[in-house]
C-alpha cells in the first residue's frame, strides 16, 4: 500500500463510516459541523432544507468530486477525525476517480427517490466491505443481491463501481470513463479477455462485474503485466488518458497526419512527382456528397459488403475530405517502420473523376523525400491524425532537422489574415469604449481574467482579443490550455514522464510558449487559460508565480527540475477565463486576485451588434425568446441564491446556421432548460414557471 498511501485512509474511513449505518442523524450533524468549522458551503441541501438522510457513498463523494485539493484534504481530515479515523488524510490524488459535481449524490431528489433507495445503498456498502474482507459464499450472495438492486436505481450507473473502488480499492474494479476507455483499448493486456466478458457499454450486472474483477486479477498474476493491482491499473489508465489528451488550442491551428500513399507505399513516386496525396475508395464518388461518417459507412457496406464495420475506412475518407486543412503537415510512411516523406497540404479536397484510380486527392508541397527509421511502430491505418501526440510529432519533426540526404523544398512563410479592432467589434458584442478599456488593462497588468455567466462568449472574446492586439489571426502566437483540479507544475512547466528507457524530463506548454516568445521579443504572444480558477495556481506555476507579475517580467529564477535560469518574457500576456456561475469553486485564491485584473463580460442582448444579428436572422420567435431570456435574467439577478453571475448569455443564440423554429426549440430543450434545472435543482416551481414561459414562445 506504500505506493498508494491514500488506500489506507479510504479503507479505514469506510470501516468507521459503517458504524453510522443506523445513526444517520448523528452522521448528518457531524457532517454539518465539519463544513461549518471549515467555512465551506454545506452541500447536502434539498429544496432549501438540510437532507434528513444520506448514504455512505455520497459521504465519500463529498471529497471525491471537482473541488480544490486543499478542500479535499480538509474535508477528509475533518470528517475522518470526527469518525475516529487514525490514518492521516492523503495529499496525493492522482488516479483516484472523481464524480461530476452535478451528480455527486448517489440518490435522487425527493420527487424521484424511493423509500428503499438509501437503505439499499447502506446494504450495498456493508455487503461490499464484508465480501471483500472475508470472501465467504454468504457475503458474496449478499453482495450480488444488493448490487443488482442498486444498479437499477436512478443516478447510479458507473458511479457504483467508483464507490466500491473507494472503499476497498484492492478488491473492486473501478469502471469510470477513463478505466473503460483504457480496458477497451486494443493492444493492452486486458482487451482480449475483457471484451469477451462485456463490451462495457452499460453497467454490468453483479455476476458479470465479478467476472471482470476475476479476469483482471488473473492478469495481475502474470509476470509481463504492467499492473499488479486495481490501484495500479486505475493509475495507469489515468496516466495513459492524461497523456493522450491534447491541449485545448486555437481551432485553426495546423494539424499533423501520418499517411500511407497506396498499398505498401506503391503510389509514392507518382504522388511525389505530381505533388499530391490520394486515397482509394473510388467507387464512393465525390466524398463531399456524404453528410456524415455514418453515411459513408452505409455506402461502403452497400458497395463492398455488409460483413465489415468500415469504422476506420469511413473515418479516413471523412477526415481526408473534411478535416485536413491547408497548411497541415503530412508524413508519408512505408510499412510499419519507415517514414519516406514530409509535406505541407496546399489545397482543399478534390475529386478528380479523370484519374484512373485514387481519385480523391489533395495538392501537397512535398518538402522531403528519402527514407528514415520511424520512432517505434507506425499505426497501421491509412490516415491518422497525430496532432494530440505532441511528443511523437516532435520526434517525427526531428527526423527532418539538418538532414542533408533529403530532397528538401523550402517552406514558405505563412501569411495570416489581418484582424483589427473593427473586426473585434463586429464579432464580439462590445462597444469601442469598453474594448479600449480592456486593451489598456491587458497592456498595463499583463495578466487579465475575463469573468462572466455562462454563454457570454468568454472563450470567443479571449481569442479575438489576442488577434486584435496582434493585428492578425496568427495562431502560432496564441496557445490555450484548461486548468482543472489535478493540473500540476509538471503538466504546465516541466516534469518527468515515462519513456521506454525509464523517465525523461519533458517541457510543458507554458515553458515552450515562453521560449518561443523570448526568441521573438518584438511581437506579442498570448497564453489563454480556460477555467483558471479551477486550478491551484501556487501548485501549477510554482516558482514562476512571482515571475508572471508585471514588474517581475524578465527576472530569472532557477527551475525546479533543471539547472536552468528561466524568465517569463515581457511580450507574453496571460488571459484567464472564469465562469461566475460555477458553484463548485471555492473563494478565489488571493494569488489569483493579486496578479490579475478582472474584466466582466455580461449578456449583450441590448447591444447594437446583437440587435443587428437579430434583424438579420429575421425570426419573430427569436425576438420573443430573447425578450423572455432578458426577463429571466432580471429574475435570476434578484434571486438570493443566484444573482447576476448566473444570468444567461447571448452566445446561446449566436450561430452561423439558419435560425429556424426547430433550432430555437433545440436551444430551449437542450441548453436553457438543463441550465435552469441546475440553477434551481431544489426549487421545482421556478423551473416549471420559466420552462412554461420559454416553451410557450417557441411552440406558439
Amino acid at each position: 500500500m506504500s505506493s498508494f498511501p491514500w488506500t489506507s485512509f479510504y479503507m479505514e474511513f469506510a470501516d468507521k463510516l459503517l458504524q453510522y449505518k443506523d445513526k444517520r442523524s448523528e452522521l448528518l450533524t457531524l457532517l454539518r459541523e465539519v463544513y461549518d468549522n471549515l467555512g465551506l458551503r454545506y452541500p447536502f441541501i434539498e429544496k432549501g432544507e438540510p437532507l434528513d438522510d444520506i448514504c455512505p457513498f455520497t459521504v465519500f463523494g463529498c471529497f471525491n468530486k471537482g473541488i480544490s485539493e486543499k478542500n479535499r484534504i480538509a474535508l477528509m481530515g475533518g470528517i475522518g477525525s470526527k469518525l475516529g479515523v487514525k490514518t492521516p488524510a492523503p495529499t496525493k490524488f492522482d488516479g483516484i476517480p472523481v464524480l461530476n459535481n452535478m451528480l455527486a449524490w448517489f440518490f435522487s431528489n425527493k420527487d424521484y427517490r424511493k423509500d428503499d433507495d438509501i437503505p439499499n445503498l447502506w446494504g450495498m456498502f456493508e455487503s461490499a466491505i464484508k465480501y471483500a474482507d472475508n470472501r465467504s459464499e454468504e457475503s458474496k450472495a449478499a453482495f450480488i443481491s444488493f448490487y443488482n438492486r442498486v444498479r437499477k436505481q436512478r443516478l447510479i450507473k458507473w458511479n457504483l463501481t467508483m464507490g466500491l473502488y473507494w472503499i476497498r480499492p484492492f478488491f473492486y474494479l473501478n469502471l469510470d470513463e477513463r478505466n473503460r476507455s483504457y480496458l477497451r483499448k486494443k493492444g493492452n493486456p486486458y482487451y482480449a479477455i475483457i471484451s469477451g466478458i462485456s463490451n462495457l457499454n452499460q453497467l454490468p450486472d453483479a455476476e458479470t462485474y465479478l467476472k471482470l474483477i476475476a479476469a483482471c486479477k488473473e492478469i495481475f498474476e502474470k509476470s509481463d503485466t504492467p499492473h499488479n493491482s486495481f490501484p495500479e491499473l486505475s493509475y495507469g489508465a489515468w496516466l495513459a488518458t492524461t497523456s493522450d489528451e491534447p491541449d485545448r488550442r486555437i481551432e485553426s491551428e495546423k494539424k499533423f497526419w501520418i499517411y500511407a500513399p497506396g498499398n505498401n507505399s506503391s503510389k509514392w513516386e507518382e504522388f511525389y512527382t505530381q505533388g499530391i496525396m490520394g486515397i482509394g475508395w473510388d467507387e464512393m464518388g465525390d466524398l463531399k456528397q456524404y453528410p456524415s461518417k455514418e453515411a459513408m459507412k452505409t455506402k461502403m457496406k452497400e458497395l463492398y459488403g455488409a460483413e465489415y464495420s468500415y469504422i476506420n475506412s469511413a473515418l479516413a475518407t471523412w477526415q481526408f475530405a473534411n478535416e485536413i486543412q491547408v497548411g497541415d503537415i503530412v508524413y508519408a510512411k512505408k510499412g510499419l517502420y519507415k517514414v519516406i516523406g514530409r509535406g505541407i497540404v496546399e489545397s482543399d479536397y478534390i475529386y478528380d473523376a479523370g484519374r484512373d484510380e485514387y481519385k480523391h486527392i489533395r495538392r501537397v508541397k512535398w518538402s522531403h523525400k528519402g527514407e528514415w527509421e520511424h520512432p517505434g511502430q507506425v499505426v497501421a491505418k491509412t490516415l491518422t491524425d497525430i496532432t494530440p501526440y505532441t511528443d511523437y510529432v516532435k520526434k517525427l519533426e526531428a527526423l527532418f532537422i539538418d538532414d542533408d540526404s533529403a530532397d528538401v523544398i523550402e517552406e514558405k512563410e505563412i501569411v495570416y489574415e489581418p484582424y483589427t479592432e473593427d473586426d473585434f467589434l463586429s464579432e464580439v458584442f462590445m462597444d469601442a469604449e469598453r474594448y479600449n478599456t480592456l486593451v489598456d488593462l491587458v497592456k498595463t497588468k499583463k495578466n487579465i481574467i475575463l469573468q462572466g455567466p455562462p454563454g457570454v462568449g468568454k472563450t470567443f472574446a479571449a481569442k479575438r482579443l489576442a488577434f486584435s492586439m496582434m493585428g492578425e489571426k496568427d495562431t502560432s502566437r496564441v496557445m490555450m490550455v484548461q486548468f482543472h483540479q489535478s493540473y500540476s507544475y509538471e503538466d504546465f512547466i516541466m516534469g518527468f514522464r515515462p519513456s521506454k528507457d525509464g523517465f525523461e524530463l519533458v517541457p510543458g506548454p507554458f515553458y515552450e510558449f515562453c521560449k518561443a516568445a523570448q526568441d521573438d521579443d518584438e511581437r506579442d504572444y498570448f497564453f489563454i487559460i480556460d477555467e483558471i480558477n479551477r486550478g491551484n495556481l501556487s501548485k501549477i506555476f510554482g516558482e514562476l508565480l512571482m515571475l508572471i507579475e508585471k514588474d517581475k517580467r524578465g527576472e530569472k529564477l532557477r527551475l525546479l527540475y533543471s539547472n536552468e535560469l528561466f524568465s517569463v518574457p515581457k511580450n507574453v500576456y496571460l488571459i484567464g477565463m472564469m465562469n461566475t456561475a460555477d458553484r463548485s469553486i471555492a473563494i478565489i485564491d488571493y494569488a489569483l486576485r493579486r496578479r490579475f485584473a478582472f474584466f466582466d463580460l455580461e449578456p449583450a442582448f441590448e447591444s447594437e451588434g446583437f440587435k443587428n444579428f437579430m434583424r438579420e436572422a429575421n425570426n419573430p420567435k427569436l425576438e420573443a425568446l430573447v425578450e423572455q431570456v432578458i426577463a429571466l435574467n432580471e429574475f435570476i439577478s434578484k434571486d438570493e441564491s443566484l444573482g447576476e453571475g448566473f444570468r444567461i448569455g447571448h452566445s446561446y443564440f449566436c450561430t452561423d446556421e439558419e435560425i429556424t423554429d426547430d433550432w430555437l426549440r433545440g436551444v430551449v430543450k437542450y441548453e436553457l432548460l438543463p441550465l435552469l434545472h441546475e440553477y434551481w435543482f431544489d426549487e421545482k416551481s421556478k423551473v416549471e414557471q420559466w420552462s412554461k414561459r420559454l416553451w410557450d414562445v417557441v411552440n406558439d
